[in-house]
């Protein structure tokens, strides 16, 4: 199948371009590398097959759209900082919102039917029960939320009126590295809790920082649901799979994790052990609007997509840390 990739230079997408093109998949890759990293399209030797180019940029689209001519889109381009985006709601409604509407017009323009979109638990905000199914409402509570959710709704506008047929896949926390040891999670700023714990542990960040030790858990920090990057790629192709089944005018919401919860405390002590390192932390106050849990229920997408997460918390912080102790300084990318 050939798949235009956008935001294949990121931290999911390069890790699912990947794993699509060694299952034979031809691959195209669309990146404006704000916050991706070139070091990734040099990794993955996409040549020409890699677009540099900005959702808006209606001309560059096109252009990767006429060129690639693409059976399916696979959309990882965002920005995805809650914090950022509350402080700068601007760059996530003009970058998030306005350039997945943009993309939509190029694959309406260049009659491509098929769409897997990279959507979030944040739509649904602090959820009314845990484990987290597709019924619940969704009601963000943060501009990145707000963003996807829009984006959501836009694409069943799209193909209810255009004969698309998408997927979006509510991922929980996405963790890990590839199997490789060639792509891994480095971000700017970093907010994601194993990588800011590895870093810590090596000495190359500042000691991490607990938000919070007194929620109503069993060890009073936040529980989330930590899903292998491997395995979001893994429920990628199924997605696409099972969008070949299924009639024109279709989107459905999938939610992405492992149905099993782990703490702050439970991640600083797997990534202790598996480092052999002390993980150095402070106790902040609670961040506003981290629930105590998000968990998933991810049974629609064990039954519909015949997909199920197969990495435990072992295996993807072992996993990360092979790729954070071979690069401690990321990608080497010079940073602003």
């Amino acid at each position: 199948m050939r798949i235009l990739v956008t935001g294949i230079a990121g931290y999911i997408g390069s890790n699912t371009a990947r794993i699509l093109m060694e299952r034979g998949h031809e691959l195209f890759g669309f990146d404006n590398l704000s916050r991706g990293h070139a070091r990734v399209v040099q990794l993955l030797d996409l040549g020409d097959r890699f677009f540099l180019g900005d959702l808006n940029e209606p001309a560059r689209l096109d252009h990767a759209i006429t060129v690639a001519r693409p059976e399916a889109v696979l959309h990882f381009a965002a920005y995805a900082l809650v914090g950022e985006s509350v402080t700068r709601p601007d760059l996530y409604w003009k970058n998030n919102f306005c350039g997945s509407l943009g993309l939509l017009e190029a694959m309406r323009l260049g009659g491509v039917k098929r769409l897997v979109f990279s959507s979030t638990c944040a739509t649904y905000g602090i959820p009314e029960r845990i484990p987290m199914d597709e019924t619940l409402p969704q009601s963000p509570i943060n501009p990145y939320g707000h963003s996807k959710l829009a984006i959501e709704k836009a694409i069943t506008d799209y193909a209810n009126a255009y004969g698309i047929k998408a997927a979006s896949l509510r991922y929980f926390n996405a963790a890990g590295a590839s199997a490789s040891g060639d792509l891994g999670e480095d971000h700017f700023p970093e907010s994601h809790l194993i990588p800011l714990a590895l870093r810590a542990a090596q000495g190359v960040a500042n000691p991490l920082c607990v938000f919070g030790t007194d929620y109503p858990t069993p060890d009073g920090t936040c529980i989330r649901d930590y899903i292998h990057v491997d395995d979001l790629a893994e429920a990628h192709l199924a997605a696409l799979l099972h969008l070949e089944r299924q009639p024109a005018n279709t989107h459905e919401a999938f939610n992405l994790g492992t149905g099993r919860g782990h703490s702050v405390h439970e991640i600083i002590s797997c990534c202790e052990k598996i480092s052999g390192r002390t993980v150095p932390y402070t106790i902040g106050s609670r961040r506003l609007g981290d629930p105590p849990f998000l968990v998933a229920d991810p049974g629609k997408a064990n039954r519909d997509l015949h997909w199920s997460a197969r990495h435990d918390l072992n295996s993807i912080v072992q996993s990360a840390w092979n790729w954070h102790k071979n690069h401690p300084n990321g990608y080497k990318m010079v940073r602003p």
